[in-house]
This record gives C-alpha cells, structure tokens and sequence, in this order.
C-alpha cells in the first residue's frame, strides 16, 4: 500500500516528512532513533540506524545429510547470514563432516563452535573489503583459462591438464556463491550498495554476467571430463577445426565482458552488438564442424559432437553477458 506525506517547512530552512505510525512500530523507531538516508537518483531511502551486531540465523538440520545439508548451509550463506547456527538434537559424525566440506568450499567461512547438538559457523569476511567487481573479473579470468585449457587437454590428450579443469571448477562455483551473496545483500539493505559504490542495477548486471561465467565454467569442467574419454589422438583437421571454435567462442565472451566494465556508454554499445553478432558466426561454424564429424567413427563423433555443444554454448552465453552490458549502457528513464 503506497503512503503519501506532504514535505514541510520547520524552522525556517529545514525540510520535514512523517513516517508512517505502522513502519515506525513494526521497526523499532521511536521518539529519538536515529534514522539513515541514502540517496539514489531521484530516490530516498531511509532505513533504521541500527549497531553493527552481526546477522545471526538458526537452522534446525534434522536428518538432512549429504549434498541437501551442504545445499542448506550454501543457501544460509548466500542468503547474508554472518553467524549461521546449525542445530539438531544430536548432530552425527557424518552431519559434521559435511558441514566441515560445505564451509571449506564457501569464501570466508569458519567453524567457531561445535557441541552435541549445534554448530556455529561465522563470516570471518570484513563485508567493506569485498568488491563484486572483483569476484566477477575473477570468475572471468578463471572460466576462460579453464576453456582453454579443456580444449588444449582434449587436443593434446593432457589427462593431469583435463583433471586440473575440473578441480578449477570449484573455484568458480565460490566466488558465484560470493556474488549471489552480495547482490542479495544490496536488495535487502540501501547500505550495502553504498559501501560497495555501486548502484544495485549495476550488481544486477554483474550478477547476471556471473551466473553466465559460471555456466560456461561447467561446460568447460563438461569437456575436461570428455577428453578423459578419449585414448586416441584426434586428426589434424578436427583439432583445428576444435581449436578455432574455441578461439572464436572465447573472442565473444572477452568482448562481452570488456562491454560490461566499459564506462563509455557508446563504446560498451557498440563493443556488446559486436559480441552479439559474431555469435551467429559461430553457429554457423559449429554446424561446418558437425558435418566433418560425419566421417569419424560414431562413438568418437557423439563425444566430439558433446565438445562443439559446449563451446558453442559457451558463445551464447558470451552473447548473453552482452545482453546485460547493452542494457547497463542503455540511456536510464
């Protein structure tokens, strides 16, 4: 329900509004709380000054246990909780060591406390010193080594190259976990925006361009696992033809990404419709490839066919950062 409040004049020169009695209540604001505003755009924010207590949240874990309990201590962490408490009327061996795993695999995480029945985990991160920005020209570097280096495992028949990709992958998934957890706290809070110096359409963006980095990341840990299949090396023509679809995949994603970082809004345009055009380029080549692979024996063109649907949906995810780098440039209402 929308609230209006007419702006008064007191004291001269001071601009006054009423909160609505309900809001006040319901968040604890009362005669001499103090309040605080953040501006952005034409847009106000005001939201309760509270202390700099930590956000602490209770999980009764039951009888969850493998990858639904390690999903639940993620979710927790994703969702801003910097004291997580996981409890249980006897908390079994089995329960801690995977509580132990699902810690180790999230930024900044420690186990603080452990008893029969509960286990306390706290965000040992300073929120001030993470940068989104950071987290995804991380993801960035990260995703595109490991393309490379599946395909160059594929070609080369590089088994400890092939088995270094897919250990990579974890990587990626931590600091996609970091960036859901940022972008959610700008949602619930005008302030972390702030501290963060980015608007939360910005985080949007990045937000989006992270999800897509992440995907590419597993069709990379998709090839890596491929080309554990193979015992023979591949002809001269495929690996070419393989090599050059990746070049040409990895060219998108780069320049979608360098779109998204731009400031000139002009040449972010113009840089992301480039991305987006040469991903039809590279449908077209990914269908050359299919045919080639026609004359190989079937049970080595079905696992090559798996190769090039990967690289070439590691392109339109390149087309899809694009997307959002047009949108982040486009002129704002």
């Amino acid at each position: 329900m929308v609230e209006t409040r007419k702006v008064q004049v007191t004291g001269g020169s001071t601009y006054t509004v009423s909160i609505p009695k309900e809001w006040a209540t319901e968040n604890g604001v009362s005669a001499g709380s103090e309040v605080a505003f953040y501006p952005e755009g034409d847009s106000l924010f005001m939201t309760p000054r509270t202390g700099d207590e930590r956000t602490e949240g209770t999980l009764d874990i039951g009888d969850l246990d493998g990858e639904e309990l390690i999903r639940a201590v993620m979710t927790m962490y994703v969702s801003g909780f910097e004291i997580i408490g996981l409890e249980s009327a006897r908390i079994t061996t089995d329960q801690r060591r995977t509580i132990r795993e699902a810690t180790q695999s999230l930024v900044g995480l420690e186990v603080l406390e452990e008893t029969r029945d509960r286990v306390v985990i706290r965000d040992l991160l300073d929120s001030s010193e993470l940068s989104i920005n950071n987290a995804v020209t991380r993801m960035r570097l990260i995703a595109l080594s490991m393309l490379n280096d599946a395909v160059q495992a594929l070609v080369d028949l590089d088994t400890d190259l092939a088995r270094d990709v897919i250990q990579r992958d974890a990587d990626v998934d931590r600091l996609w976990m970091v960036v859901s957890r940022i972008f959610r706290a700008t949602l619930r809070s005008p302030r972390a925006a702030e501290e963060l110096g980015v608007s939360r359409e910005v985080c949007f963006d990045y937000q989006s361009a992270a999800r897509q980095l992440e995907r590419i990341a597993d069709h990379a840990t998709k090839i890596a696992h491929l080309s554990l299949e193979f015992d023979e090396p591949l002809s001269e023509n495929v690996t070419d033809a393989l090599t050059e679809l990746h070049d040409d995949a990895a060219s998108v994603i780069g320049l979608a990404m360098d779109a998204l970082f731009l400031d000139d809004n002009e040449a972010a345009t113009k840089q992301a419709n480039r991305a987006r055009e040469s991903v039809q380029d590279i449908d077209t080549h990914a269908r050359s490839i299919d045919e080639l692979l026609r004359e190989l024996d079937p049970t080595r063109a079905q696992l090559l066919g798996l190769v090039v649907d990967s690289l070439s949906r590691s392109a339109d995810y390149g087309g899809n950062i694009a997307e959002t780098g047009l949108q982040k440039a486009a002129p704002t209402p």
